[in-house]
């Protein structure tokens, strides 16, 4: 790196195509309070902060892998003493040396948002005095008049709220036994042994999962996370299970059930003004005679593959979210696997309270050991982390033991 780069006034960094950082400028190394050594070799999610590294896995990675460049993202670094620093991100993806990097300049933003921060309160407080000052002239003046008229309207429109209340937390309820009806049972025979765990937050879910053995050799599983909560994710993600279960009982091709359930997300609101729902998904077609793994990876969490010798390996993204961009193609990928080889499969609900080296790390430990002992100890940790985390979101997870 040359001293007008390396001292330039923003940082500067560049990336492998698997996200390992290759070189760091003076300046960036500053602003982080890291020495170089600390930083070369490390993937970016060390320098990111928790939300960015959510972003750059669903937003980022497909966006510059589609695009070959991003312009002025706002996301967080991470510094040596975890403090987040904003900063704008433009970044370029070339070929460099018979290799491909990614190249990044960054600004911190600290200042221009301490600034524009003071200037929103002031301005709130303004407004809201100005509209306290009017209010209180405006109940002075009207006060006598409308005070048993309101009241009496509070009052039926209170009975009204309760009852509406009431009726409405009897049919969501309703609506989660049909919601959690749809999941399917364990499988258990000669060649796989297939587990699951799934606990809903307190609103209709937007996890959805199903397994099915297509035939003597071949089984599908599929994962869901659709956008948000609620009755709209739940009606999306009905509407997804309906394709998805016809598209793998029917032993449809890996990137023929993707491309299904991504054109129904662009259908559902192609002639309509709302806001069109995104969902990740990931989807396995597991052949036991081959012992042969297609899948394909769409912005979800990584799948953990487990050899019989503890070696680990991750089925990472490789595609957007389902719904995010028209015209989508789909490529499947490819992997064998041995005898005694564990499969974990999961939602953001997991993997957010316990981060994926834990989740490696039971599979690890627990891979001798039945594989209901080992859903136990990762429900165990789940119930862990509610007690210092009041987040809550539903959690969803597949084990798989390929015998």
């Amino acid at each position: 790196m040359n001293e007008q780069l390396n001292e330039a006034p923003c940082g500067y960094f560049t990336l492998s195509e698997e996200d390992a950082i290759l070189s760091v400028n003076q300046t960036l190394l500053k602003i982080l309070g890291y020495n170089l050594d600390q930083l070369n070799g490390q993937p970016i999610n060390f320098i990111l902060s928790a939300s960015a590294i959510l972003f750059h896995q669903l937003y980022l990675v497909p966006l510059i892998k589609l695009e070959n460049h991003i312009e002025e993202i706002y996301i967080s670094l991470k510094s040596v003493d975890d403090e987040e620093i904003p900063v704008l991100l433009n970044a370029v993806r070339r070929e460099r040396d018979g290799r491909t990097i990614i190249e990044c300049v960054v600004i911190p933003m600290r200042k221009r948002n301490e600034l524009e921060n003071e200037l929103l309160i002031a301005k709130k407080e303004a407004v809201t005095a100005l509209n306290a000052r009017n209010k209180a002239y405006s109940d002075l003046e009207n006060a006598h008049e409308t005070m048993k008229v309101q009241k009496d309207k509070l009052i039926e429109l209170n009975k009204k709220n309760e009852k509406y209340k009431v009726d409405t937390e009897r049919e969501m309820d309703l609506a989660k036994k049909i919601q959690e009806t749809l999941l399917p049972v364990p499988i258990i025979n000669e060649h796989v042994e297939i587990q699951a765990y799934y606990k809903g937050s307190n609103q209709l879910s937007g996890d959805l999962y199903g397994f099915y053995q297509i035939d003597a050799q071949r089984y599908g599983l599929i994962l869901l996370d659709v956008m948000g909560h609620g009755l709209s994710s739940a009606l999306i993600t009905m509407s997804l299970q309906s394709i998805f279960q016809r598209l793998i009982i029917k032993g449809s091709e890996v990137k023929t059930v993707m491309k299904e359930l991504d054109d129904h997300l662009h259908s559902l609101f192609k002639n309509t003004s709302e806001t069109g729902h995104y969902c990740t998904a990931v989807y396995l077609l597991i052949d036991t005679d081959k012992r042969e793994i297609n899948y394909i990876n769409a912005g979800h969490p990584s799948v953990l593959l487990q050899d019989m010798n503890g070696k680990q390996y991750q089925m990472r993204s490789n595609r957007p979210p389902l719904g995010m961009f028209e015209d989508m193609s789909f490529k499947t990928n490819t992997l064998t696997y041995n005898k005694g080889s564990k499969l974990c499969l999961y939602t953001d609900g997991v993997e957010e309270p316990l981060g994926s080296d834990r989740l490696c790390s039971l599979v690890k430990t627990y891979s001798a050991a039945p594989l209901s002992t080992l859903k136990e100890e990762i429900i165990q940790s789940l119930r862990n982390e509610e007690d210092s985390d009041s987040r809550k979101d539903d959690q969803s997870l597949i084990l798989v033991n390929l015998k």
